[in-house]
């Protein structure tokens, strides 16, 4: 505790100069760094897994054939009646006349592909109806570029009345995702900081106490914000644009959560009689530790995902933790700062006014007296709901952990999917062209997997692959197969055999959502089976590997799969070591942690009923499930810490039992606001118009509800009182010594 002493000294003496230094810190970084958004790159790298094979095969196709197959930007058009044979025709020919260069601002496509409905599936009666122009581009051009040029093909060369357009793909539709975010940012933004101002106003009673968290949150964001698109601009990491709206929730949040921690002993020390320098150094020397371990646990619980394969998660883990430590750095700093300046203001107009209080009428003084009897009714059910699961905590822990377990059960069936096009607005132009495509198409034409087969004079095997065309036309959810045998072409066009021999192709069109948790639980499958299909047709000794975005998706998700089952324990593990090293126990840190893993879980079980099960979605994002645990892992270490350390202060002083139910009741208030507020925090970001941040927002409030009012109210204390002193083995934090009945009520009901 020296440190601390030191360190509340010091941030008081010098309160003028650390407010000019984050002020000062916050302008320069302002001026001189990028934000997130100028440090993005904008591709679709950071969603797929670093070495993904299904790219690596996408980039061998494209050395070993004359011209690549799989598109990520496709322009659809429709027409009702049907289009004429010249119509049709023109499809073609507009293809053609890309790829040779021939249409005036648009000779930066290098190639294109067209193919019209009646070629693909059931031939429509009366001829095609729809058509597919499959554009590739260089890869100096990026999202925004391959969109403009795809729409300005439209606009420009495609004339026919009564044609419905639309150009969709993975490319549109990330960039779609990048604009609906970079629009909802400011809307979120201000929502957040509405929310947490009304909530620190109405906590502390004070309109000096928002001020105070908005200057904070204001401080941390944007220094964190800049600095963080600074690191990523430096190593060439592109921060994801998904990165930046939970930041806000995160960081307002937990910026709140500890500036309410802050005011709550700030209060009481000055209700004391101390004065603002006395008070505010006193508190920072009291809540250094408990603010520091907190904030050490979600920085270290997020940084574990830096190992993780997918570059979303290797950019998103460290970007919260630096984050994180930034806050941090401004909260032990700038909030004892302003205590120490502002003193009793701070609660103005609110009770700590001196003065003597005018004598009430007798109408005031009934009306008082009423107020007075219902508060007390109010005090005595708190002061039994806190000493419950002190009291009855066998009770306790049953009523809380078989409705966890419940929940947790429906995670066995979770379903994961790549959303990028699904996940979109109903209004957004890339999912609107993508049902355009689907009235005539099957769906997964707007995107097909191709399977690459490799080996000696494997070309010259008609039979073998006539063979393994059938096999692959056989499977569930193919709707169409195109290769080498249903596609005549000379040896050197390389659309399906390679020039050079000893590979071919094939392309699979499938009849679900080429993203969807169908497809890709069908891709799945045909990559397991791919070995003994080859056997089957009599191709041994040639080996076949997958590539297009159903693979890749697959790919994603099974590689996703395997970083929960990884870092999920190593953040557990981190948050565990954490709190071990600051409670000075082995036992109680596993039972928390246990019991913040129950809770996280029973939060996910409920987010898959909801939009599994009840909004009948049948997929979960891929990312969401393993960015919600993490963040929750990290997150309810910070209840974790608050509670137990008041629990262990209390307990030099009293028998643990009344030290559980005294720690709990002085602990209470904070962390039921502290849980809102950050709940509301992460709901705000269902404003963000994608499913993906709805499904991310659902989890991390309902999970952080859980935590806040089961967990931390209930399971918690009667886990801390079931263990008894063992929770502090080896340790005697809590040996503790008897007090006096009374002292233990009054602080019961405060």
């Amino acid at each position: 505790m020296r440190f601390s002493a030191a360190f509340g000294r010091f941030v008081t003496r010098w309160r003028i100069a650390i407010v000019a230094f984050w002020i000062s810190v916050a302008v320069l970084g302002s001026v001189l760094l990028p934000n997130v958004e100028q440090a993005n790159t904008g591709t679709l790298g950071d969603l797929v897994p670093t070495n993904a094979a299904a790219i690596d095969t996408e980039i061998r196709s494209v050395e070993l054939f004359s011209f690549p197959v799989l598109s990520r930007t496709v322009v659809v058009e429709r027409k009702r009646d049907g289009l004429s044979r010249e119509e049709a025709a023109d499809v073609y020919m507009r293809a053609a006349a890309l790829g040779l260069g021939d249409l005036a601002g648009l000779e930066s496509i290098p190639f294109a592909l067209a193919v019209t409905n009646d070629l693909l599936g059931d031939v429509v009666s009366g001829g095609a109806t729809s058509s597919l122009t499959y554009l590739f581009f260089p890869p100096e051009i990026g999202p925004v570029g391959r969109t403009g040029l795809a729409e300005r093909f439209l606009e420009r060369y495609v004339n026919t009345p009564g044609l419905q357009t639309g150009v969709t793909g993975a490319v549109p539709a990330r960039g779609e995702q990048i604009r609906s975010i970079r629009d909802a940012l400011p809307l979120v933004e201000l929502v957040t900081l509405l929310i947490i101002t009304l909530a620190v106003g109405l906590y502390a009673r004070s309109l000096v106490a928002p001020l105070i968290n908005v200057l904070t949150v204001g401080l941390a964001y944007v220094t964190a914000v800049r600095l963080i698109g600074g690191i990523g601009q430096g190593v060439g990491i592109s921060v994801p644009e998904e990165v930046e709206p939970v930041m806000v929730a995160l960081l307002f949040g937990i910026v709140t959560d500890y500036v309410i921690f802050f005011l709550d002993r700030f209060r009481r020390e000055l209700a004391e009689g101390a004065t603002a320098p006395e008070a505010a150094a006193q508190v920072t020397e009291k809540l250094v530790p408990i603010i520091f371990t907190a904030g050490i646990s979600v920085a270290a619980a997020s940084a574990a995902l830096v190992v993780a394969q997918l570059g979303f998660f290797q950019a998103f883990g460290p970007g919260l933790a630096v984050a994180v430590l930034i806050s941090l750095a401004v909260v032990l700093t700038l909030v004892p700062a302003l205590l120490a300046m502002l003193g009793r203001a701070v609660y103005w107009p609110g009770s700590l006014r001196e003065g003597r209080p005018r004598q009430p009428d007798a109408t005031a003084r009934a009306s008082r007296r009423r107020l007075r009897r219902f508060r007390g009714g109010l005090r005595g059910a708190r002061a039994s709901m806190l000493r419950f699961p002190v009291d009855r905590p066998v009770v306790a822990v049953i009523i809380t952990g078989i409705p966890l377990l419940a929940l947790s059960a429906a995670t066995l069936h979770l379903s994961l999917a790549n959303t990028l096009i699904s996940g979109l607005p109903v209004d957004s132009p890339p999912k609107q062209a993508f049902r355009l495509a689907a009235k005539d198409f099957p769906p997964g034409a707007i995107s097909p997997t191709m399977i690459l087969v490799e080996g000696s004079e494997v070309q010259q095997q008609t039979a073998a692959l006539r063979s393994l065309e059938n096999l692959l036309a056989a499977r569930l959810n193919v709707s169409d197969v195109v290769g080498p045998a249903s596609v005549a072409e000379p040896t050197d066009l390389g659309a399906t055999i390679s020039p050079t021999g000893g590979a071919v192709r094939y392309l699979l069109v499938l009849d679900v959502d080429p993203l969807g948790a169908r497809a890709i639980r069908t891709v799945g499958r045909l990559r397991n089976d791919l070995p003994q299909m080859l056997e089957s047709a009599g191709l041994e000794g040639a080996t076949a590997s997958l590539a297009g975005d159903t693979a890749l998706s697959e790919e994603t998700v099974r590689k996703t799969r395997s970083d929960l089952g990884r870092i999920v324990p190593v953040s557990a593990l981190l948050v565990t070591l954490i709190l071990c090293v600051f409670l000075r126990a082995l036992i109680a840190p596993l039972y928390l942690v246990f019991a913040s893993l129950l809770a996280l879980a029973a939060s996910l079980g409920l987010t898959i009923l909801v939009f599994q099960d009840l909004l009948g979605y049948s997929e979960l994002t891929f990312y969401v499930p393993f960015a919600g645990i993490v963040l929750l892992i990290a997150l309810g270490s910070d209840y974790n810490v608050y509670l137990a350390g008041r629990v262990w202060a209390e307990a030099r002083e009293r028998p643990l039992r009344e030290a559980v139910a005294v720690a709990g009741a002085k602990a209470a208030s904070a962390i039921t606001v502290a849980g809102l507020v950050l709940a509301i925090s992460f709901a705000v970001l269902a404003l963000v118009p994608l499913r993906p941040f709805r499904e991310l927002a659902f989890l991390l409030s309902t999970g952080l509800i859980i935590d806040a009012f089961v967990v931390r109210s209930l399971l918690a204390p009667a886990l801390i009182t079931l263990f008894g002193e063992r929770g502090g083995w080896p340790g005697g934090a809590l040996r503790g010594t008897a007090a006096g009945p009374e002292r233990i009520e009054g602080e019961v009901s405060q």
